[in-house]
């Protein structure tokens, strides 16, 4: 079954990512939680690329368990608490998820989360 990507040239595609990801119905499609910089010793990363970092590992060790890679993700979810970490942010994001076609992609600038010195929080959907 073939994901199709749709990125129509009329509308205005400003980064690393895709306008629409189809799923073709009878997929096997993966709904990731939220992850954060917190390693296996359920540690918090200091700093926003180590927690990044930190957290597309966790989304890899979640996507190994299911037999899929980071090239099955269809959809990524971004919640950061500055817009100042945008660029790490996508420099982290960049070593992952590296060639197209890219995931569609959505990046909110949010007030906080669960824990206060949690600075990202990465949802991901893969699909095979």
């Amino acid at each position: 079954m073939a994901i199709t990507y749709h990125n129509p040239k009329s509308v205005s595609l400003a980064g690393k990512y895709s306008l629409g990801a189809e799923v073709p119905q009878g997929a096997r499609v993966l709904f990731m939680s939220g992850q954060v910089g917190v390693d296996s010793r359920g540690k918090l990363q200091a700093g926003i690329e180590k927690q990044c970092t930190q957290a597309w590992k966790n989304i890899g060790q979640v996507l190994r368990a299911a037999g899929m890679g980071f090239r099955d993700i269809v959809k990524v979810n971004v919640f950061l608490t500055d817009s100042r970490f945008i660029e790490p942010y996508r420099a982290t994001r960049a070593a992952f998820v590296s060639a197209e076609p890219y995931p569609a992609s959505t990046l909110l600038i949010v007030q906080g989360l669960a824990d206060p010195g949690m600075l990202v929080e990465i949802e991901a959907v893969a699909a095979t």
